[in-house]
């Protein structure tokens, strides 16, 4: 489509909403490279006409109504946080509007009112945004000051644009949103996370591309201005994370190289909530990204519940909107801009309260910190045997002996071993950074023709009531998962020990292709395994529970690691194996935090 079809189709109506409301305003972007075109609420006129603006930009589109996107999810946040113009995990124009901020709301690039390439979360997409940002920061009706608010999509893409640094860009607030593309989203420890993006992808982003017939037919927003595609040009028009994540296996290859960034670049105020049982998408992203953003004024929250819900929740508003008035209007009450207020501000799941209950969790406490890691954490050590415990004595096996099981496996017909504690002797808190240390090899089938070249470990912490019951916590989707999970796949197990992100608590690996070790047959090897961070409170008489398998177990939910082009049988199908003797110490590493005046 050229320039030159292009349509005016900017509208305005200043009397309908309690908010003037502007509709398809275009934004054209630096260089000649297209527009994207946005709507944007603002309050009437009260004698203020200048008012900081809180920016969103993502491919769902800026005009599907919450209520269409998603009816179940809607009819359950508060009614406060309804209007004629709400929309999935983004701030409710009628509220904020009510206090004083302008929304704008951009249709990313391909998406919705936006021509151009979709290809999202890439660095194309990421410099759009920033021209969205400058833009907003220019207009007449702006305080020239804008923050980004958004859940998921619309937090992971802050990070990113954060880090380009666009002019009037004063603090973000990513909710539950990934920052490391590769590690948090797509390859979790280079293993492909294939059914959510499928299910992402084919749901959520091409039924909103630009040029999408039958968008208005199906209430899924509005027609393309400018005219429906052809699927020929549709399928031009676009990079697919299906096939783009199943091709590419390594950091180094230009499809994953061209979405990282430096996230140190990131110099403006921010806070990071995340959401303790985000354990396979956002949780990890949200705690890296406070650890090494180079903000002076950065703040992190981990919170529970389903991933819609919190975000809209008085309490939590409360807090967006005390951040947000600090940095973008000067009135800090909650001492945000002077360090005042806490660092941390964690969630403690303790007891079990059953899933997918908001009501319930609010018995969890409630603790704040100032650092993160906490300073008092004593990592502790449970060790492996070969009768399957997990001893807190480091007596390594005389005689030799092996665990194992088969590869590979799948959420329908798991491949494990579990390795449980006994029951502790008195409450114990843990909360921070797991690792898991490993000695594994792998065999042959007997009767098998094919020699596996690979293991890809799956790793489960687990908690089980005085009764051997599991305990489960509330998941993305308001399913239950277990404490929190870890991945790796053993070709990848070099780690980068120079690396500013590495840390005795956890490794960090660069995948890439150079990094990539052979996996040989009965050849023993030493691997740690990053666990995602957590945080649970095992009471009197509870047992923890280490799982290991060859694919996905209970918990994984949407996130499945299945793809026959990722995970062929032949490449892993055998025996899996983990190794006990004198030189074989097996041990997950564990964060302990002190009871009060244990310390």
């Amino acid at each position: 489509m050229t320039e030159a079809t292009i349509q005016d189709a900017h509208k305005v109506d200043a009397l309908t909403f309690p908010y003037i409301y502007e509709e398809n305003v275009p934004i054209q972007l630096r260089d000649g490279k297209g527009l994207v075109r946005c709507n944007v609420y603002r309050p009437k006129h009260d004698g203020v006409g200048r008012y900081p603006v809180i920016v969103t930009y993502g491919p769902y589109g800026k005009d599907v109504h919450y209520s269409v996107f998603h009816p179940e999810s809607f009819a359950e946040i508060p009614e406060e946080h309804h209007s004629a113009h709400s929309s999935w995990e983004t701030p409710d124009p009628g509220y904020w509007t009510r206090n004083g901020y302008a929304i704008v709301r951009a249709d990313e690039l391909g998406t919705g009112q936006s021509p151009g390439l979709l290809d999202t979360m890439s660095r194309g997409t990421a410099m759009a945004f920033f021209d969205v940002v400058e833009w907003a920061a220019s207009q007449a009706w702006s305080s020239g000051k804008v923050g980004l608010l958004g859940v998921s999509y619309y937090a992971g893409s802050q990070w990113r644009v954060a880090a380009l640094r666009p002019k009037g860009l004063a603090c973000i607030v990513p909710w539950e949103g990934m920052s490391d593309y590769y590690r948090d989203r797509c390859r979790h420890g280079g293993i492909l996370s294939n059914t959510f993006i499928q299910f992402w992808w084919n749901r959520q982003v091409v039924t909103n591309q630009y040029g999408r017939p039958g968008r208005a037919a199906r209430a899924w927003g509005f027609d393309t201005i400018e005219g429906n595609l052809s699927e020929l040009q549709l399928v031009a028009s676009r990079r697919d994370q299906n096939e783009d994540n199943a091709a590419h296996r390594y950091l180094d290859e230009e499809y994953y190289a061209s979405r990282d960034y430096d996230i140190g670049d990131i110099q403006v105020p921010l806070l990071s909530v995340g959401n303790w049982g985000g354990i396979l998408l956002h949780l990890r992203g949200n705690i890296e990204g406070y650890l090494y953003a180079g903000s002076k004024h950065k703040y992190l929250r981990l919170i529970t519940g389903r991933h819609d819900l919190p975000f809209y929740s008085k309490q939590n508003v409360e807090m967006q909107k005390s951040f947000l008035d600090a940095f973008l209007k000067g009135h800090d009450t909650g001492g945000w801009t002077t360090g005042e207020a806490p660092k941390i501000g964690l969630v403690l799941r303790k007891g079990n309260v059953g899933y997918n209950d908001a009501e319930a969790e609010k018995q969890y406490p409630c603790r704040n910190e100032e650092e993160w890691p906490i300073p008092r954490t004593k990592y502790v050590k449970y060790f492996l045997t070969a009768d399957k415990k997990l001893s807190r004595a480091d007596s390594a096996s005389e005689t030799p002996a092996t665990v194992s099981y088969r590869a590979p496996s799948n959420l329908k017909q798991p491949q494990l071993v579990q390795f449980v504690t006994e029951p502790f002797a008195k409450e114990t808190e843990f909360t921070g950074h797991i690792l898991v240390h490993l000695n594994v090899s792998l065999s042959s089938l007997p009767g098998e023709k094919t020699t596996p070249s690979e293991i890809d470990l799956f790793v489960t912490l687990r908690h089980l009531d005085p009764r051997g019951s599991e305990i489960f916590y509330t998941g993305t989707v308001g399913d239950p998962v277990p404490i929190t999970k870890g991945w790796l796949r053993v070709s990848l197990r070099a780690i980068a020990n120079g690396h500013p992100h590495h840390e005795s608590w956890k490794p960090h690996r660069a995948y890439l292709s150079s990094d990539v070790l052979p996996v040989e047959p009965d050849v023993v090897y030493p691997v740690e395994v990053e666990v995602w961070p957590t945080n649970v409170v095992l009471g009197h008489g509870h047992r923890l529970v280490l799982e290991i398998s060859s694919g996905d177990t209970q918990g994984a939910g949407l996130f499945e690691h299945c793809s026959d082009v990722d995970r062929p049988r032949e490449l892993l199908g055998g025996l899996n194996k983990i190794h006990f003797g004198p030189n074989y110490k097996n041990w997950v590493q564990m964060p302990q935090i002190p009871a009060l005046g244990d310390e």
